[in-house]
């Protein structure tokens, strides 16, 4: 199985890159947010890779970073979602911003990715939210209780900036990255306050 490629950049498609290793042209399938990574061709790149081998074919799926391997491979345990999906799911949202909208339960955020309808978003949120907080890529705040805890401080904070007119992911993350650093006995309005810095930063 192949794990890693390391060659020079040949040339980059809609849907993937062919990489030259040693004189071996491998066509490798990435999100848009790793193609958008590549420099120009006739340039070195590495990239992490994902191995799947079929009756048919054999695909190589290609990642700029091991945070975005890792949610491919959570993505497509999920029913509906190929690799396809999950490759327009990481080039709309990256690996924090993903993280975020599944600890935040934001089915608009997900449903921004073509192939991704409600339904889809829905089960998405209900099988990977759990396994999304063992990913390295979440942000953990421990506030003595369940992050879907409606009565903290973080779930007021969230809801006050939702509000205001901000998108849930992006509100969960400004106020668990405010948490981090003002600690767990904040209050909702400084978190509020600090989760505003942070969106206008």
């Amino acid at each position: 199985m192949i794990a890693k490629l390391t060659g020079i950049l040949d040339s980059i498609g809609d849907d993937g890159a062919v990489i030259d290793v040693g004189g071996v042209g491998y066509l490798v399938f990435c999100s848009a947010r790793t193609l958008g990574a590549f420099g120009r061709a006739g340039y070195p790149v590495s990239i992490s890779v994902e191995t799947h081998v079929r009756e048919d074919h054999i695909h190589l799926y290609g990642f700029a970073d091991q945070s975005e391997r890792d949610w491919f491979k959570l993505l497509t345990t999920v029913q509906g979602v190929g690799a396809k999906v999950a490759l327009a799911i990481l080039g709309t949202l990256a690996p924090d911003d993903l993280a975020n909208a599944m600890m935040a339960e934001d089915k608009a955020a997900l449903t921004r990715a073509p192939g991704v309808g409600p339904r889809l978003a829905v089960r998405l949120l209900a099988e990977l939210r759990e396994k999304a907080a063992e990913l390295s890529v979440v942000r953990h705040v421990d506030f003595g209780g369940k992050a879907d805890d409606d009565t903290g401080a973080v779930s007021d904070a969230v809801s006050a900036l939702v509000n205001l007119g901000y998108g849930r992911s992006a509100a969960f993350g400004a106020v668990t990255q405010a948490a981090q650093v003002l600690g767990e006995d904040s209050s909702v309005e400084d978190l509020v306050k600090a989760g505003l810095q942070e969106l206008s930063a």
